[in-house]
Parts: structure tokens; C-alpha cells; sequence
């Protein structure tokens, strides 16, 4: 075949793949109790397909719903690999999902990224294919306890959770964390979620005295133990909630039960990273919310690196996973950037931040240098 014509239909192919978007899968809890956060992650990568199409980078997002629950989220990572033949997969939410997830990501060697989810095990397990923007529990727990020791002097903690993956993890988290700086746990408390009574928990919690309740849960149940705490009077020197619920608005809105608790946080409007808070203010006129979730923020983020990455790439999967290996990006997340360490592996190191509830919206108070106001201390119910 001629020099020309071998030329000609190389331009063709190139041109071809410039306008065929890049197909990318999403795993997002769009049903079920986890529902409110899986809407922020929506809302994230909705505005991550503007910017990208501004960039000239055209992506198809191939959206599953695994109701929050690993098995559906499983069968859906299935789906995108074998059937929808995705370049890379964003996602899931929960850190039960994202874990379970993990394993068939390198079993096809599809890029998994995973925005939200923290379970230390999730990079733990010298996955090549799996990378995660999020900090881990051991982050959350680590930024509220050295805060809380900053801002007065407790000596004792209780720790409640939901015995799921992200609950039992962040409470091993900062049970360890505690043993490190000298603080003496003196209640470890797992609850099935979605209970409808936690009095007597409370209670028992209550007659221990804490300086310091630290707590993993998700939206309902969080609304549900404050509501119930203050129900037994229950006042510790600090409330400190491990992100996921305690960072939603809808928690946030409970004035009466949520107005001076903590909460770790990845993200918040008023930090120094470059575009955050221009996003802050685009997602707000978006979508007429008052309060910007640190998951939207992630889940954009998340969908930025892994099209960037996927372009690059030319969609190939394995040319992905040496994109994200290889790569560093500065954005509305600070720097991002997969590496090893601690036994971690494609992890991103990720500065995490405090926000304290006050006056019913979610204020950046720790570190000093992104707070925007003060941190209360200690607490006090409305």
C-alpha cells in the first residue's frame, strides 16, 4: 500500500480517536441510605465534565448505582470491565464497596480510582491498579485528636461506630492514635446501622465520663445519636465526628444537635488550593445548595485525574495505570500525587482539615493556617 495512502488513513485514526470520547465507568451509591452523599459525588463529576470539555476532553460517563451495598457494587465493576469495556473506573463510594471493588480491578488490570472511600486496607493489599485521592482513617482520626489536645487537655475518649468497613476501621484508627499520645480509651462501642435506639449505649458512655467522644457514622444514624445524646445529656469536651455524615449538610441543618461538633473534612470553600473556591461558588449557583460537601470536591477531583490520565493514555488501560502511577496534579485538592509509603501503595498523602459546626453551617477552624474561624471548645449544647 502506498507511503500516501498509509499516511492518509493514520491521520484518519488519529482524528477518529480525537472525536470518539473516552469512556470512563462510575460506581456511585445513587440509591439506597447512602443516597445525599452519592448526590454531592454526582454534582462533583458533573462539573468535572464541564472543565473537561473545555480542555477538549470528551468523556462518556458510564454510570452504575450499587445501592451502597458491595455485592451490587461488584456486579457493576463486572459490567464496565467486560461489557462496557471502560478505560478506567471512578468510584465507589463506601468503603466497603470501593474494598470489595479493589480485588476485580486487579484481577482485569482496569485503573480503579477511588475518590471518597478510606479504609486503610483499601491500598494496603500491594494492588498495582487500585489509587486512591482520599486520606484514610488513620488521617480523620490522627487531625481531630492532635486538635483536640491542642485546644484543652483530654485524657480520656469513647469511640462509637457502625460496624461496617469504614466504621470499624476508623475506630481501630483512633483507638491506635489515642495509645500514641496517651489518651486511655475507655469505651470502644459498635452499633448495626440504621438502629433505632442508642440510649442505652449513650448512657453507659455517659456514666464513663469521656473528655472525648469520637464517632464513624454515616448521615441518619449521626442525626440519630446526637439527637439521643442530648436526649441523656451526654456533654463530653468535644464531639468528634469522622467525616461521611457529620460533614453533610443535612446533619448540619440540625442546629440543635449538630451546632459545635467536629468533623475531619478533605475539603472546605475557603481553603488556598488553586480553583477551590471557585468551584465552591460554581457548585452552589449549580445547584442551589448552601453548603459544598467535601465529596463533591473529591469526586471532581478524582474525575479530572483519571480523564487527564485516560487521555494521555489513548484510553489504554494499562497506559492509565502508568499515567496515575507516573503523574502529579495541583488543583482544588491541593497537590495529588500516588506513592508509596507506610505500607500504602498509589496513595495519595492528602492534607486533611477540621470544620466545626456553627450556627448551622460547617466553619474551617483546624489547621490555624486554612481555618477561617475559630474553633469553640469545649462544648456546649445549643
Amino acid at each position: 500500500m502506498p507511503k500516501r495512502i498509509l499516511s492518509l488513513l493514520a491521520a484518519f485514526g488519529l482524528a477518529l480517536q480525537a472525536q470518539t470520547p473516552l469512556k470512563i465507568g462510575v460506581i456511585n451509591c445513587v440509591t439506597g441510605t447512602q443516597a445525599p452523599i452519592g448526590e454531592y459525588m454526582s454534582n462533583g463529576y458533573k462539573l468535572a465534565l464541564e472543565d473537561l470539555q473545555k480542555q477538549g476532553i470528551k468523556v462518556e460517563l458510564v454510570l452504575e448505582d450499587d445501592t451502597g451495598k458491595p455485592q451490587v457494587s461488584m456486579s457493576a465493576m463486572e459490567k464496565l470491565v467486560t461489557r462496557d469495556r471502560v478505560a478506567g473506573v471512578v468510584g465507589p463510594y463506601s468503603s466497603a464497596c470501593a474494598n470489595a471493588v479493589s480485588k476485580l480491578a486487579e484481577k482485569y488490570k482496569v485503573p480503579l480510582l477511588v475518590p471518597v472511600a478510606s479504609k486503610e486496607d483499601i491500598t494496603r493489599q500491594n494492588q498495582k491498579y487500585v489509587f486512591r485521592l482520599s486520606a484514610t482513617t488513620e488521617d480523620y482520626a490522627s487531625i481531630l485528636i492532635s486538635m483536640a489536645q491542642k485546644l484543652g487537655k483530654p485524657k480520656t475518649m469513647a469511640i462509637l461506630n457502625e460496624n461496617t468497613d469504614f466504621g470499624t476501621s476508623g475506630a481501630k484508627s483512633a483507638k491506635a492514635y489515642a495509645a500514641q499520645v496517651g489518651i486511655q480509651v475507655v469505651a470502644e462501642e459498635a452499633y448495626a446501622s440504621g438502629s433505632p435506639d442508642y440510649r442505652s449505649t449513650l448512657a453507659k458512655i455517659k456514666g464513663l465520663k469521656p473528655d472525648l467522644v469520637f464517632m464513624v457514622s454515616y448521615v441518619a444514624d449521626g442525626i440519630l445519636l446526637m439527637r439521643q445524646a442530648r436526649e441523656v445529656g451526654l456533654t463530653p469536651q468535644a464531639f468528634l465526628g469522622a467525616g461521611a455524615g457529620f460533614a453533610s449538610s443535612e446533619f448540619a441543618r440540625e442546629q440543635a444537635i449538630s451546632n459545635n461538633v467536629f468533623s475531619s473534612t478533605q475539603w472546605t470553600t475557603d481553603v488556598n488550593w488553586p480553583g477551590a473556591k471557585d468551584f465552591g461558588k460554581r457548585y452552589k449557583a449549580k445547584f442551589g445548595k448552601e453548603e459544598v460537601p467535601y465529596h463533591a470536591a473529591n469526586a471532581y477531583a478524582s474525575m479530572m485525574v483519571m480523564a487527564e490520565a485516560a487521555a494521555k493514555a489513548g484510553g489504554d488501560r494499562e497506559k492509565v495505570r502508568v499515567q496515575l502511577n507516573d503523574g502529579k496534579w495541583n488543583g482544588i485538592m491541593g497537590e495529588v500525587r500516588f506513592i508509596d509509603y507506610n505500607g500504602y501503595t498509589n496513595q495519595n498523602r492528602h492534607q486533611m482539615l477540621v470544620e466545626q459546626i456553627q450556627n448551622g453551617k460547617h466553619e474551617t477552624v483546624w489547621p490555624p493556617e486554612y481555618g477561617a474561624k475559630k474553633p469553640v471548645f469545649p462544648f456546649k449544647w445549643k
